[in-house]
């Protein structure tokens, strides 16, 4: 009996010691993200990734830092290659962690910015593949203020190139901000609604 006590604790130290080598290497890949040290962060999320490969985090985020730096990008082979690396990290993530609502919205994200090097070359593909990612999306996380703002912001972004007004979609603006100031995230890590930048967007929103 003794033994076993011994074991059991053994493995529960192990498991703490694990979770906290986890917590401390996601808080650093954050703090290099905050400090504009974006291939250090991406790098770290990597490793992590490969330590941790039943969690989706790490490797979602690592897609989203390439993603986010392509918007800067104005070679399309660099852009191209920036995008085929962030996809990588995003099928891991999806293979984790299948029907994910998070990792959906990630996915059009890197398509619009497809579309924001090149509207003419990919605007027709790309948003028909945001449809239904977005579609999706909503069907499992009707509620998901993420995925209510990112819908939203792609909407808007069509009216825009149509030469239409905004206004019709302001609402739904609205109603991500609201359900982003009431949302309770229990998971360390998981993907927070930014409130400021929605409320930016809305801004926008009311002035098209």
């Amino acid at each position: 009996m003794k033994k076993v006590i011994t074991l059991v604790l053994l493995v529960f130290a192990i498991s703490i010691s694990a979770q906290t080598q986890y917590e401390k290497g996601m808080t650093k890949a954050f703090e290099l993200w905050k400090d504009n040290k974006t291939m250090e962060a991406a790098q770290l999320f990597e490793r992590i990734s490969t330590a941790e490969r039943e969690n989706w985090l790490p490797s979602y985020y690592a897609g989203m830092i390439l993603i986010v730096e392509s918007f800067q990008i104005k070679e399309e082979a660099r852009l191209i290659a920036k995008l085929n690396k962030a996809q990588e990290f995003l099928d891991t993530a999806k293979s984790i962690s299948p029907e994910n609502p998070e990792i959906l919205i990630t996915q059009a994200l890197l398509h619009v910015s497809y579309m924001a090097f090149d509207g003419q070359k990919y605007g027709m593909t790309m948003s028909m593949k945001n449809t239904s990612l977005y579609e999706k999306a909503l069907q499992i996380a009707p509620n998901n203020p993420r995925v209510i703002l990112s819908k939203a912001e792609s909407d808007m972004g069509a009216a825009r190139f149509f030469g239409q007004s905004t206004e019709p979609f302001c609402n739904n603006v609205k109603k991500a901000i609201a359900l982003g100031k009431k949302e309770k995230i229990a998971e360390k890590f998981y993907p927070k609604f930014n409130v400021q930048r929605a409320e930016q967007v809305l801004k926008k929103c009311m002035k098209s």
